[in-house]
C-alpha cells in the first residue's frame, strides 16, 4: 500500500509556493519506440534506432583523470554541485552532508540529517538541489529511517556555523520499503522540474511487479511529494515498475530519461525509460523474449558492472560500476546504443559509486571503497575530476 506524508511546515510554505509556480506539468521523458534486439552478451549494446538528425558520438572515447578533488571521505554516496561553486556530498553511514571546495579540496560539514538509520545498503543516500535553489536554498535527500525509506528537504544556511547549517528535515514522501539490501536511493530533478526517485525492492521480489507498492520503481512527484501531473497511473507516483534496484538516473538533451539497474547473478542493465512500462524483474533479468517487458538497451555481467550512478555528456552515458570497479562509456543514438560500451579506469580506483556532469567534457566521479564491500586504500574515499570524450 502506498503511504505518503506531506507535512510541510509553515516556515517552508513560501518556498513551496515558489517551487510549485516554477514547475511544468508536462510529462517527463519522451516516449520511446523499439526495443534492443542485439544478441545477449557481455557489455552488449543495442543497434541504433534514433532519428537521423541526431549526432552520433564517436564509437571510441577517452578518459583523462585531471586531479583528485578531495580525499578521506567516509561512505560517500550522493553528490550535488552547487550553482555558486562547491560540491555537496552525503555520507551513507554518518548521515552527514559535507561541502567540498572543488578548487582546494577543503571540507566543511553542514550538519547531520536527523532520522537516518544506517544499516547494510541503507542510510543517507541520494541528494539533489531544488530547481529554485537560488531563491529557496533547499536540499532534498533520500534516506533510510528506522521504518522506511523517505525523501526530505532541508534549508541550507551557509551563514550559520559549520555543523549547524542544515534546517530541520521536512518529510515530503515516505513509505518506500526498506531492507538491508536494495534500497535504491538516487534522486534527481528532471527537465520538467519534477522529482524522480529510483527505489529498490528491498529484497522482496514481488514488490517490483506490484504497482501499488513503492518498491522496485522509478517514482515521479512534484517538489512537494505529490504524484506528478501526467503520471501513467492515476493518483500514483509510480512512473515505471519491474525494477530490482535503480541507482542511476540521467537525461539526454532531448529530455529522455535513462536508468541503471542492478541485476542479481547474471545481467545488470541500462534502460531507456518509458512511462508506465514494466522492466521485468523478477520475471526477467536482462533481455527477455517476452514482449510484456521493456528490454534494456545494454547489459553486463554483474562482476563487470553492478552499476550505481550515471551521467550524460554529449550523447554518451557514463556509468559508475561498484563490483566491476570501472567506468563504462555507453554512446547513444536516440534511445539505443550506437556502439559497444567501453570500459575505463578498470581496477584503478576501486568501487565507483557516483558520476555527475561537471560542465563541458568533465565529470565528477566518487569512489565507494569504505562502504563495507571494498578494500580501502590510503586516501579513500575520494572525488575525482575527469575529462571525458
Amino acid at each position: 500500500m502506498i503511504v505518503q506524508r506531506r507535512a510541510v511546515s509553515a516556515v517552508l510554505a513560501t518556498a513551496a509556493l515558489l517551487l510549485t509556480a516554477g514547475c511544468s506539468s508536462g510529462g517527463g521523458g519522451a516516449p520511446f519506440g523499439g526495443l534492443s534486439t542485439t544478441p545477449k552478451g557481455t557489455a552488449s549494446g543495442g543497434s541504433p534506432s534514433g532519428r537521423a538528425t541526431e549526432p552520433t558520438p564517436p564509437a571510441k572515447g577517452s578518459v583523462k583523470v585531471l586531479r583528485t578533488v578531495t580525499e578521506d571521505l567516509k561512505t560517500p554516496w550522493g553528490l550535488a554541485p552547487l550553482p555558486d561553486g562547491g560540491l555537496l556530498v552525503s555520507s551513507r553511514d554518518d548521515g552527514t552532508i559535507t561541502r567540498v571546495d572543488e578548487k582546494t579540496g577543503r571540507k566543511t560539514e553542514l550538519g547531520t540529517v536527523s532520522g537516518v538509520s544506517a544499516a547494510g545498503e541503507g542510510g543517507l543516500l541520494g541528494i539533489a538541489l531544488s530547481p529554485d535553489y537560488a531563491s529557496d536554498h533547499m536540499i532534498y535527500a533520500y534516506f533510510t529511517s528506522a521504518s522506511d525509506n523517505r525523501i526530505v528537504r532541508m534549508i541550507y544556511d551557509e551563514h550559520r556555523p559549520p555543523g549547524d547549517q542544515l534546517g530541520a528535515p521536512d518529510t515530503i514522501f515516505k513509505g518506500i520499503p526498506k531492507g538491508y539490501i536494495h534500497n535504491g536511493g538516487r534522486i534527481a530533478f528532471g527537465p520538467d522540474n519534477m522529482l524522480y526517485a529510483g527505489t529498490g525492492e528491498s529484497g522482496q521480489r514481488g514488490l517490483a511487479q506490484d504497482k501499488k507498492s513503492l518498491g522496485g520503481k522509478i517514482l515521479r512527484m512534484t517538489p512537494e511529494g505529490e504524484p506528478a501531473p501526467g503520471n501513467p497511473f492515476p493518483d500514483s507516483p509510480v512512473y515505471t515498475y519491474g525494477h530490482r534496484n535503480v541507482q542511476g538516473l540521467a537525461w539526454d538533451d532531448k529530455q529522455r530519461l535513462f536508468a541503471s539497474e542492478f541485476g542479481q547473478d547474471t545481467w545488470d542493465e541500462l534502460n531507456a525509460i518509458k512511462p508506465g512500462d514494466n522492466y521485468g524483474w523478477p520475471e526477467a533479468e536482462g533481455r527477455s523474449s517476452d514482449p510484456a517487458y521493456h528490454n534494456p538497451i545494454a547489459q553486463w555481467h554483474t562482476d563487470e558492472a553492478s552499476p550505481s550512478g550515471i551521467a550524460q555528456v554529449d550523447g554518451v552515458i557514463w556509468m559508475a560500476a561498484l563490483k566491476g570497479q570501472r567506468l563504462w562509456r555507453i554512446p547513444l543514438k536516440g534511445t539505443q546504443t550506437s556502439a559497444a560500451p567501453q570500459a575505463f579506469l578498470t581496477d584503478e580506483y576501486g568501487r565507483l559509486r557516483t558520476v555527475v556532469a561537471a560542465g563541458g567534457h568533465k565529470v565528477w566521479l566518487v569512489t565507494s571503497n569504505t562502504d563495507g564491500r571494498g578494500t580501502p586504500k590510503k586516501g579513500d574515499d575520494r572525488i575525482l575530476e575527469l575529462e571525458v570524450r
